[in-house]
């Protein structure tokens, strides 16, 4: 090699450190050399390793397939580029340091990639020595390749894709920031002056300025220029995959509107190098676009607002289902305190009780009006006596009002037919949500009164109805009734008034009347008290019943002790459900899948189970596949065996899905025992 230096080493023969060394570098997992910088460049020493990536069994071989030279090491294609930048390295290193990599030609003639790492050095005694280790890096470098060969072949659908774009685009370039090079793909006229054909490649700095001044409405050109410089496409680039300028072009004495749009086509990494580049014709958006941007307008504010609402709505309920939550948790850990004081126990668990009421009717309200919006909730006809809806509303409500001390009354006097066809559910929803709304709002000692009045007959034995509850409660701000049916709103949120309740009650109630063809209309006058009017069109029964008496429902007696087949996956309310049930006197057996519960039918006698109490999400089969499958049984006194729903799907599209898979009842969790053990006995006498 031409290289010099002045010495800077002066190395001894010491043979026991020789040896030692020997020992240790045959020991190094990568490979290591020796060989002198000058002449032929005699390779002085080489371990084991360097042997293995050769595929040598002794010294002497490696020797005579090297010829005993770095030169015999290092591929003949690739030795000049590989002593060139050795050379320049060691020219411009202070270390003697210096990476090359290089083909080699193992025996057998295979070729592997080496990573060269070298330290020169030079002594009076040895003269100018190379120590190198190297490391086969063929794994690295196949990679490598297969990775460029992918951006090649990527390279190529780009062009195809671009190809297609351009029935679209008038102008197309591939351009390369970093080589700081344009190519045309498809050329418009207006940027012939800069690219004579498709095919043009040229610089692209400036390479629309001419473009920009001929043909660009002054008001736009620096936002067009600006748009094509290197350091503001990489900027928008690094955010976003694309990004696009609208701007004007004078035409024949006519604005035109154009678009350039701009996309991200680099690969590997984040550097923005590779881009492409699409002008086209917008005219008939822009102008459209100009002609919606009122509406558009009005409908963002109209988005804000309801995002607004709904951020509202999502703190109030974070507290409304936070506040019940606490109280639960609370006087759980204090009745596990007291638990030899039964009288405290029993408040913490009514307590528990309330609080634990207040979050399912959260949770309900948020599900229903999430089914209303989806259009999952669905008006159903059928026979209804609004009087017995009356009496019913009634006794639900009474007891909460007595024990806030409100006078509650009922005014039928108005009522002519009291029999007639309407979602019986629905109805009574909607009238008991508006007097349970009362209650909350009422002062002790105030006063609320439902009325139930016709007023007047219709066509087709049609009859027109009023449902209305005033009360003297704390009233309504006039301000405020403008969005009370608005989603998500409150006059006062929890915190405020004290009352939980999700601002969404009188929304699902405005819903469901208007889906009933109904109105629902309030006046209110703060600290005085609310008046709510539904009005609706009912189809009047032919036969009209006796008015009702005071409803005495008798005690539903349960026959002889009876086995249930209680079909529940969860462990928790699996021992839940059978404790109770236990309590009040049946024998329970228990499946904790729908399959099993099917085998269990399947292979028991009839009588052995009066029915069975079937969850619907379980693993391995469902309830409604489960029901199904027990429908499909050969014996029919095992077919036909009493089924009944009891889930956490409450939505009327489930009870619809509970009743079409076969089952009798649908009753919602958390269980509420009464009235399961009501329908029970109405089941199994009908039974």
């Amino acid at each position: 090699m031409n290289h010099q230096r002045e010495s800077k080493n002066n190395l001894s023969i010491d043979m026991p450190a020789v040896d030692y060394v020997r020992t240790l570098a045959n020991k190094m997992p990568g490979g290591f050399f020796i060989y002198r910088a000058t002449g032929n460049q005699e390779i002085i020493y080489a371990n084991k390793s360097m042997l293995r990536i050769f595929n040598c069994s002794s010294m002497e071989e490696f020797q005579e397939l090297t010829g005993n030279s770095f030169r015999g090491i290092v591929h003949p294609d690739d030795l000049d580029e590989v002593e060139r930048s050795i050379n320049e390295q060691l020219s411009r290193n202070e270390d003697d340091l210096d990476y090359v990599e290089y083909r080699i030609i193992q025996k057998g003639g295979n070729i592997r990639w080496l990573e060269d790492y070298g330290h020169f050095t030079q002594s009076d005694n040895d003269g100018d020595i190379f120590y190198v280790f190297v490391v086969d890096a063929t794994e690295r470098k196949l990679r490598q390749m297969e990775e460029k060969e992918e951006q090649l072949q990527e390279q190529l659908r780009r062009l195809d894709m671009i190809e297609g774009l351009s029935i679209d685009f008038e102008s197309i370039f591939y351009a390369d920031l970093d080589l700081d090079r344009i190519q045309a793909y498809r050329v418009s006229h207006r940027f012939g002056k800069k690219f004579s054909n498709n095919c043009t490649v040229t610089q692209f700095t400036g390479f629309d300025s001419d473009y920009i001044k001929k043909w660009v409405c002054p008001e736009d050109r620096r936002r067009v220029s600006q748009a094509t410089e290197p350091g503001y496409i990489r900027s928008r680039l690094s955010k976003n995959k694309l990004f696009h300028v609208n701007y004007r072009i004078m035409q024949n004495g006519e604005i035109k509107y154009l678009q350039l749009r701009i996309v991200n086509v680099s690969t590997g990494n984040s550097h923005v190098s590779q881009i492409v580049m699409g002008y086209r014709s917008v005219d008939d958006e822009i102008i459209y676009e100009m002609e919606q941007k009122k509406i558009l307008e009005e409908t963002l504010e109209q988005a804000k607002s309801s995002n607004i609402a709904k951020n509202t709505f999502l703190s109030n309920m974070s507290h409304d289902i936070r506040t019940p939550m606490n109280a639960i948790v609370g006087f759980a850990a204090l009745a596990k305190k007291h638990l030899d004081d039964k009288k405290k126990v029993h408040n913490y668990l009514d307590m528990i009780e309330t609080s634990s009421d207040h979050l399912l009717r959260l949770m309900n309200d948020v599900l229903e009006i999430s089914s209303i919006e989806s259009g999952k909730i669905h008006i159903e006809e059928n026979e209804c006596n609004l009087l017995d809806i009356a009496q019913d509303i009634q006794s639900a409500i009474l007891p909460r009002a007595t024990a806030k001390d409100i006078a509650l009354s009922l005014n039928i006097a108005g009522l002519k037919h009291y029999t007639v066809y309407s979602d019986q559910q629905k109805l009574t929803q909607i009238i008991l949500r508006l007097v349970r709304n009362a209650v909350k709002y009422t002062e002790p000692g105030g006063r609320i009164t439902i009325t139930v009045q016709e007023m007047g007959e219709t066509e087709h034995h049609h009859a027109t109805y009023q449902f209305i509850i005033e009360d003297n409660g704390i009233g309504i701000n006039e301000a405020f009734l403008e969005h009370i049916f608005e989603p998500f709103e409150r006059q006062k949120n929890t915190t405020l008034s004290g009352v939980y309740g999700t601002g969404l009650g009188l929304t699902i109630t405005k819903n469901i009347v208007d889906m009933m063809g109904g109105t629902i209309e309030v006046r209110s006058t703060a600290g005085k008290g609310s008046v709510f009017t539904v009005t609706l069109n009912l189809r009047i029964q032919d036969r009209q019943f006796k008015p009702f008496a005071p409803k005495e429902t008798p005690p539903i007696h349960l026959p002889e002790r009876r086995r249930i087949l209680l079909v529940e996956d969860n462990e928790i309310n699996l021992e839940i459900e059978v404790e109770l049930l236990q309590d009040v006197g049946f024998f329970v057996d228990t499946a904790t899948d729908g399959s099993i519960a099917v085998e269990k039918i399947r292979n028991s006698k009839p009588g052995d189970y009066a029915l069975v109490l079937m969850d619907i999400q379980m693993p391995v089969m469902d309830g409604y596949h489960a029901t199904m499958a027990i429908r499909q049984i050969e014996d029919p006194a095992l077919a036909n065996i009493p089924i009944i729903a009891l889930s956490a799907n409450t939505l009327d599209e489930d009870r619809r899905r509970s009743m079409e898979s076969g089952m009798n009842a649908h009753l919602a969790k958390p269980v509420n025992m009464p009235q399961l053990i009501e329908l029970i006995g109405k089941i199994l006498i009908a039974f």
